[in-house]
């Protein structure tokens, strides 16, 4: 690499120059905390008045600066923060670190960080710590040695890297918009939108035959615990329509039944719900053909609504081949007999408020496959149910073809990002 310049972060860094203290002049905070970035998408900003701010609420970000988590770094919980206001604070959990912009790009800087081998050797210093739970402390960012070239090729490389990025940002701004549509449509149609004195819901807004909304005043009505329904619905269970199943786990002592490279089936985790949108393509780790027929592991089918109901509780994804997963993830296989599609399935469920069906511990929050398997689900008529099945269908066609394009995005990214940050290939 030739006029690249080996140093080490310490030279060309500084970490946690900015904290609460005397001088700061707001009454009120946002507030990032760990668990809500993850591989630079922020998920939480929270506001608090200062008096009633956790005890964790204490570092101060700049702009362009890049918060790091110090705990289990291989949890990828890092990012880029671009033109915060004052008053966003970070929880201690996080590294503040900001780039010495003499010697370095920031965004660069932040590139650097999110490789593979910079997680990888973070998880291994945490390891050997005697901390509670594994974490790294400045002195060991400080001490990573890392190769620099000029500030020009920093920003070409930086520039490259966000461009791929800024149209993965792109297209997962453009799925969101299409569910909130999606989610729209279904309430419209499927649920109450008004209701009388006793709280009883009287008006499902679909189109009937004629393409006018559909009243209760001109059709026909029943009465049911979820309000008044056309007299063609019905309201069941979960179980009625699906057959549910719940994933599971070898024994991971046993290392040979998991493998973090394309072997046997995709083992799903809550972890890779939360990283994946309406369909999960990735998991982190697999199970081998052996662990599957050793442990009579259920096979998810393709195009399977997925609910997670421990931990993170009433998280959805819809499966895109054959998968697996763990004990905390119910699958939700449609019965042959049933009019429903995935897609309805998962819009009801969305609708739902899974944490007041949970109970709270000081351990996890959870619901159980009884809970689940008798969840009311309102059926409508097959006919609704078509007409529904023409109109969205396609919106859930396009977030399909977005996250495949997302995927194949990423994996461009994340093949140039080493080759880049070593100076295997060169931008011309």
């Amino acid at each position: 690499m030739k006029n690249w310049k080996e140093t080490i972060l310490g030279e060309i860094i500084d970490i946690n120059t900015l904290s609460i203290g005397n001088s700061f002049k707001f009454d009120e905070i946002l507030y990032l905390d760990t668990g809500s970035i993850t591989k630079g998408k922020m998920e939480g900003l929270q506001k608090f008045k200062l008096c009633d701010a956790p005890s964790r609420a204490k570092r101060l970000v700049q702009d362009q600066d890049i918060v790091y988590s110090t705990v289990r770094p291989n949890q990828e919980h890092y990012g880029f923060i671009r033109n915060p206001i004052d008053n966003l604070v970070v929880s201690t959990g996080f590294s503040v670190i900001s780039a010495k912009k003499k010697f370095l790009v920031p965004k660069y800087l932040y590139y650097f960080f999110t490789q593979r081998n910079i997680t990888n050797q973070m998880q291994q210093i945490a390891d050997h710590t005697t901390s509670t739970y594994p974490s790294i402390k400045p002195e060991h960012i400080e001490n990573i040695k890392i190769n620099l070239p000029s500030i020009p090729e920093q920003k070409e490389i930086a520039g490259v890297l966000s461009s791929l990025d800024d149209k993965i940002e792109v297209l997962r701004k453009e799925n969101e918009t299409l569910e909130k549509i999606a989610q729209t449509i279904f309430k419209e149609w499927f649920v109450p939108t008004c209701h009388d004195n006793h709280g009883v819901g009287r008006n499902f807004n679909f189109p009937n035959e004629k393409g006018k909304p559909y009243k209760d005043a001109g059709g026909k009505m029943i009465d049911s615990e979820m309000g008044l329904i056309p007299e063609d619905w019905k309201v069941g269970r979960l179980s009625d329509e699906c057959d549910i199943s719940i994933g599971r786990t070898p024994p991971r002592k046993e290392s040979q039944w998991f493998s973090n490279i394309p072997t046997g089936k995709k083992w799903i985790s809550i972890r890779d719900m939360v990283n994946s949108g309406a369909y999960i393509f990735n998991s982190s780790e697999y199970l081998t053909d052996e662990a599957i027929t050793k442990f009579n592991i259920p096979v998810i089918p393709e195009n399977t609504v997925i609910l997670s109901f421990k931990m993170t509780v009433g998280k959805l994804a819809i499966t895109t081949e054959s998968m697996l997963s763990n004990e905390a993830i119910a699958h939700l296989k449609l019965k042959e007999k049933s009019f429903l599609v995935p897609e309805f399935i998962y819009l009801y469920l969305q609708n739902l408020d899974f944490n007041n069906l949970g109970s709270t511990s000081s351990i996890v929050t959870a619901i159980n496959s009884t809970m689940i398997k008798n969840l009311e689900i309102i059926i409508p008529g097959r006919d609704i149910l078509g007409k529904f099945n023409v109109i969205i269908s396609p919106i859930f066609k396009k977030i399909k073809n977005n996250s495949k394009q997302i995927q194949t995005l990423s994996k461009t990214r994340d093949a140039l990002l080493p080759k880049l940050m070593s100076g295997e290939i060169k931008i011309k």
